[in-house]
């Protein structure tokens, strides 16, 4: 119950809607220039996790190969580590206040896979 809760109030105060809407833009264009597909399945993984991150976690898939590898390199140099550091100054901005602790510790939530997307998923904490 209080990860639906928890979940509602990210999607509306804790900007859960626009973090999506970025991604979800972000997977689309990266879908229209064929060689990038494999960020925008990334990009639209990261998408579904920032609209609800409470009651999920990130973990390292076992099959992902030096192909993801050095995918992910790439992805850093270009478009991680910005917005790994986005995550981490607006993390660090909700932890002021008492009432956004729980959304800045999702957004801190959000960097590894904003670091490096590729060789991840995302599975419901049991």
């Amino acid at each position: 119950m209080m990860r639906t809760i928890l979940n509602v109030l990210w999607f509306i105060f804790g900007s859960g809607f626009l973090l999506a809407l970025g991604y979800a833009i972000a997977g689309i264009l990266c879908f229209v220039f064929i060689v990038t597909i494999p960020f925008g399945v990334a990009a639209f993984r990261i998408a579904r996790y920032a609209l609800w991150p409470f009651g999920y976690t990130i973990t390292e898939k076992k099959s992902a190969g030096v192909a993801s590898a050095v995918a992910n390199v790439v992805w850093l140099i270009i478009a991680g580590w910005w917005l790994a550091l986005g995550h981490i100054i607006a993390g660090i901005a909700l932890c002021v206040t008492l009432i956004g602790i729980p959304f800045g510790i999702a957004n801190f939530k959000l960097v590894p896979a904003a670091l490096w997307p590729l060789g991840r998923e995302i599975v419901a904490k049991p």
